[in-house]
């Protein structure tokens, strides 16, 4: 097989971690790279990834739920699964 080089810049940082993955993985680094790119190639796509993150609106709600919570209020119901299959075949 004929092969090719492509000299990419990245963070030192980053090269380090993906090697200490790629030796975890126990693949070489090129093989890794070459997967993605053949992911690209195949989908034509590229995806980015970051961790979700919650909207204003949301983060306001789970804060009200944990005062009622350490308040005492609106915590009663089912809390074992019997419980909640229960309560949701009452519904």
């Amino acid at each position: 097989m004929k092969s090719a080089v492509i000299n990419i810049k990245t963070d030192p940082k980053l090269k380090k971690d993906i090697k200490r993955v790629a030796v975890e993985l126990g693949l070489p680094v090129g093989t890794i790279i070459n997967a993605m790119m053949r992911d690209l190639v195949r989908e034509r796509r590229v995806v980015f990834s970051a961790p979700p993150a919650l909207n204003r609106r949301t983060q306001r709600l789970l804060q009200s739920i944990d005062r009622d919570i350490k308040a005492g209020k609106n915590a009663d119901g089912p809390f074992s699964p019997e419980g909640a299959v229960a309560y949701l075949k009452r519904l």
